[in-house]
């Protein structure tokens, strides 16, 4: 296997020159290192000079005339790599700030020999005095990846990746300019056929790892924003469902039997899944396939029969400890429901609403 090494680079200082030179003088199968300039200050600017003085055959530069984002510049480099008449079989991508050395980026490369198909991150262990900008990013990221995957993920903000070649033509389509990018890279990966393989890494924090980019609350915000718009999505039809749903049991009377309480489900369930989809479809996963709708129908079909059955196992349940009978219907579907709405992000987030490849 051949290998291209893509390098982002925001304002880098001399680290990024040894490191370059590391790459040069590695005996790995490195055809090329492209370093890509996101936008730097003028101040900068000299170690980009400096790398162009190197006149190394194998090392490319290419500049961004304003900071567009780290997501936005390894997109670059993906596309740059596509565009060249002699591809490489993975492109290794690793950070400009010297919290990646060689060896750990050789290690990565020996694993993806051994695995060509796969996705290879290098991992770093968080033990020790870790900056609280990177453990609070790693844990919540960690955590939801697990949620949304079912994959344990232990490094999911490392930027040391080996991304096979047959991810990347997707990769390069994916939205996401800052660091979501990197966020969306774990949790489609599965979507596309790819395994996620860890190496790990030694943990290296320079300065309290004061050159990281990462903006805590807006980054956050971006990484999480699909989530978060899925999380209001379903808020917004759960106060149209369990609304209808509470005045209909009081309608239909004998509000503990399930009769009245299928009843009261499907025609709450109806509404509310109405302005679900169009949520759904349009801003949260804006996947604009014909066939979502078909699919949609039957998770609505499925999930309304599952909320009905379980509403009144918990309603019989329930009565057994509480004498509010009006009430117990409606606290009986929202236990069930919460647990109902994590099952259907994951289903329409790996099946009905996939991103695809396109051709």
């Amino acid at each position: 296997m051949t290998f291209g090494v893509l390098i982002p680079a925001l304002n880098p200082d001399e680290k990024l020159i040894q490191l370059v030179h590391g790459l040069l003088a590695s005996p790995a199968p490195i055809a090329t290192i492209l370093v890509v300039d996101d936008g730097s200050d003028a101040a900068h600017q000299p170690v980009f000079t400096q790398l162009a003085h190197l006149h190394a055959s194998r090392l490319a530069l290419v500049h961004h005339d304003h900071n567009r984002g780290k997501g936005a510049a390894l997109k670059t480099g993906l596309r740059t790599y596509l565009a060249q008449d002699q591809p490489v079989d993975a492109i290794a991508t690793l950070d400009a700030d010297g919290q990646h050395t060689v060896a750990a980026l050789e290690a990565c490369l020996n694993r993806a020999q051994a695995h060509p198909n796969d996705l290879v991150i290098g991992a770093r262990q968080f033990t020790g005095n870790v900056p609280w900008r990177s453990r609070f990013g790693n844990v919540l990221t960690d955590n939801l990846v697990r949620l949304l995957t079912h994959q344990r993920i232990s490094d999911t903000q490392t930027g040391l990746r080996v991304i096979p070649w047959a991810y990347v033509a997707a990769l390069s389509r994916f939205p996401g300019e800052r660091f979501e990018f990197e966020f969306d890279m774990l949790l489609e990966a599965k979507a596309h056929g790819v395994a996620v393989n860890e190496q790990p890494i030694p943990t290296i924090y320079l300065d309290g790892n004061a050159s990281s980019h990462f903006r805590v609350v807006r980054d956050s915000l971006a990484i999480y924003s699909r989530f978060i718009k899925f999380a209001l999505s379903g808020l917004t039809s759960f106060l149209i469902d369990i609304g209808l749903f509470s005045l209909l049991t009081l309608l239909l009377g004998n509000g503990t039997s399930l009769r009245t309480i299928m009843v009261a489900t499907v025609l709450a369930r109806a509404c509310s899944s109405i302005a679900n989809y169009l949520i759904n479809r349009h801003l949260v996963f804006a996947d604009a396939g014909e066939q979502t709708l078909a699919k949609y129908v039957g998770l609505l079909v499925v999930q309304t029969l599952a909320s009905g059955y379980l509403t009144h196992a918990l309603t019989v349940g329930l009565n057994l400890f509480l004498t509010n009978g009006n009430l117990v219907p409606t606290l009986a579907k929202l236990i069930g429901d919460f647990g109902l709405f994590l099952v259907s992000y994951y289903v329409q987030k790996t099946w009905i609403f996939r991103e695809r490849e396109h051709v």
